[in-house]
């Protein structure tokens, strides 16, 4: 009974000594977790790196060579609301992501839809904006076409490499010729040449060429395609980044910024003199 009594004894003592030191290896773990989230190394710098392509009315520069655009104002806010400075960093839409990846900046943000295949390699935010790609076509070279009639192996689409309107084309009109570029303007310029039949962009970009070249395009359906959010991409494996993101984006929501903000760049062309037409 004696020897069972000493078993139990240490059994008990050893289990509670565990319960006791759980909480802190919790602690440690979650301390250790937070000072490698990115969160801490931009606070550490001062500055948050973010990462953007160029496309009108995203981000873009003005006439005296300045970025700006709804991306520029959302990064500068999160960057304010941090306490830090904004660091922009305009790259390839192509190498975007694998920019992001190996550090080359701590976030996109870059109107990136969030797609299954891009959250294989990075984690996303909730979304800060819906744009969704509406068709842009040549009006002459498309006229009484129904949607179905787009998805020929005589029709022609333009589209900017990697970007997400490429993959709506390739996904809804997988039987049409698809033309990539790696410039935003160029496909449209295929449009206008009468090189290709149609392209596909986010708003407002659609609607603002159609304004100006109403003889030649057409915004065939009213329609808005894949409108699943676009959101900030980041790193995977950092929890806390991914909380901040998120939460930020919901005050931002609350409070207006974001509307506001959307609203200024995506249905108005207020910035419009800033900018070389």
């Amino acid at each position: 009974m004696t020897t069972k009594r000493r078993f139990l004894g240490t059994a008990f003592g050893l289990a509670a000594a565990a319960l006791l030191s759980f909480p802190a290896f919790a602690q440690n773990a979650s301390q250790a977790l937070s000072s490698e989230s990115v969160i801490e190394a931009i606070k550490q710098r001062g500055a948050i790196k973010i990462g953007l392509s160029l496309f009108t009315p995203w981000s873009m520069r003005d006439k005296n060579g300045e970025l700006i655009g709804f991306e520029l104002d959302v990064g500068r806010k999160l960057a304010q609301d941090m306490g830090v400075e904004a660091e922009f960093v305009p790259t390839s839409w192509d190498g975007i992501i694998p920019a992001l990846v190996s550090g080359k900046f701590d976030v996109i943000i870059s109107g990136m839809s969030i797609t299954p295949e891009r959250n294989l390699t990075v984690n996303f935010s909730d979304p800060y904006a819906f744009s969704g790609v509406t068709i842009l076509a040549n009006k002459a070279m498309t006229e009484g076409f129904s949607e179905e009639d787009f998805n020929s192996p005589d029709v022609t689409f333009a589209a900017r490499r990697g970007a997400t309107p490429a993959s709506v084309i390739a996904q809804l009109f997988p039987d049409a010729e698809l033309l990539l570029f790696d410039e935003d303007g160029a496909a449209t310029q295929e449009v206008l040449n009468g090189n290709a039949h149609a392209t596909m962009a986010s708003e407002p970009t659609p609607s603002a060429e159609l304004r100006k070249y109403p003889d030649v395009l057409s915004i065939p359906f009213n329609k808005t395609y894949l409108a699943t959010g676009e959101a900030f991409a980041m790193r995977k494996g950092d929890p806390d980044a991914e909380n901040f993101f998120n939460n930020w984006i919901a005050v931002n929501w609350a409070n207006g910024f974001l509307d506001l903000t959307n609203d200024y760049w995506f249905q108005s062309d207020e910035w419009a003199p800033l900018v070389d037409q």
